[in-house]
């Protein structure tokens, strides 16, 4: 059983958001907007990627995974981004970039800490009725093909759509089959206009059970529980059952408010230490930290890209100071 004395946030950074499916997932707010419009890739520009990263390291936060659109950005341009992610976090990133062939695989390999699969309900009656146009087949494809390749597993799953407690005999046995090292454990944010409105999200108890109950079948498995803004008195008995950090929290947009504060005073309660910081901006050299970027490496880091990177850090800063 891993020794749980410490935790942290974690934050996913996306690189685009859009959703090309011939029917999106019925918990998904993409699903309210029409076609031509959930459709539009919205891309961000690696300077902004690349300043939420300096931040994101700064604070002390885990980096939970890279994430966007197949097709937005060619291969070699993520492997262009993923050295660059590497250089500053100090360390390879976890991936979610849906379904990746063998050749992708192989190419990311170098590159990457391992594969995320976007799992989200296991039961099959469930997920073909909740993700219609996004079946599990292909993942446990991908699955199998980064096993091969060594490559470690990671999945998300969404707890609150349907399932009940028995179905977690079927998240045990999907660990096993595909040794899963790392789950993020999400409960569901109702969203208007969805099939989901008006539904109730599920309780701490709830999403505490699932979390202990895959802490004590997989003592080393790295467990992250998805919160939300109006859940941050969850995080105390999330923790306590097992999970190793949080995320999901809007930590730019909520920087030091009293939602962040709260997070690190239920880790506190829980017994842990909070990694990091949501509630106190580090005392950084911003300039200095991006001009030594590229520095004594082959990595290209060009002026005009940094100058746009520090454009991108005094933005979010002031987001975060003004929260």
């Amino acid at each position: 059983m891993k020794d749980l004395k410490e935790t942290c946030f974690e934050r996913a950074v996306f690189y685009s958001w859009s959703c090309k499916l011939d029917e999106c997932c019925k918990y998904c707010y993409m699903s309210t907007l029409p076609r031509e419009k959930r459709t539009d890739e919205k891309v961000r520009s690696f300077a902004s990627l690349l300043a939420e990263t300096i931040i994101t390291k700064q604070c002390g936060w885990d980096y939970g995974f890279l994430s966007g659109g197949i097709g937005v950005f060619s291969d070699e341009k993520l492997i262009d981004l993923l050295q660059k992610t590497k250089l500053i976090m100090g360390e390879k990133v976890w991936v979610n970039f849906g379904v990746l062939s063998r050749s992708q695989l192989e190419k990311f390999k170098p590159f990457i800490k391992g594969v995320v699969g976007t799992v989200e309900v296991l039961d099959p009656i469930l997920h073909r009725k909740i993700c219609p146009s996004k079946p599990l087949e292909p993942v446990e494809r991908m699955f199998e093909t980064a096993k091969e390749l060594g490559i470690p597993r990671g999945m998300t799953l969404i707890i609150g759509l349907g399932e009940t407690l028995d179905d977690h005999k079927l998240l045990v046995e999907f660990i096993r089959k595909y040794e899963v090292s790392k789950i993020h454990i999400y409960g569901l944010n109702p969203h208007k206009g969805t099939a989901f409105e008006g539904a109730e999200p599920p309780s701490v108890e709830y999403q505490s059970e699932w979390i202990k109950r895959t802490r004590e079948a997989f003592p080393d498995i790295d467990i992250q529980a998805g919160i939300w803004l109006d859940r941050t008195g969850y995080v105390g008995k999330l923790l306590e059952a097992g999970a190793d950090s949080i995320s999901k929290f809007p930590a730019l947009k909520s920087f030091g408010s009293q939602e962040a504060k709260e997070i690190e005073r239920q880790a506190k309660l829980a017994g842990r230490k909070f990694r990091g910081t949501l509630t106190k901006l580090p005392m950084t050299n911003w300039d200095e930290e991006v001009d030594k970027l590229g520095a004594e490496t082959e990595i290209g880091f060009d002026e005009k890209l940094k100058e746009s990177i520090k454009e991108k850090i005094k933005k979010y800063l002031k987001k975060m100071k003004t929260s």
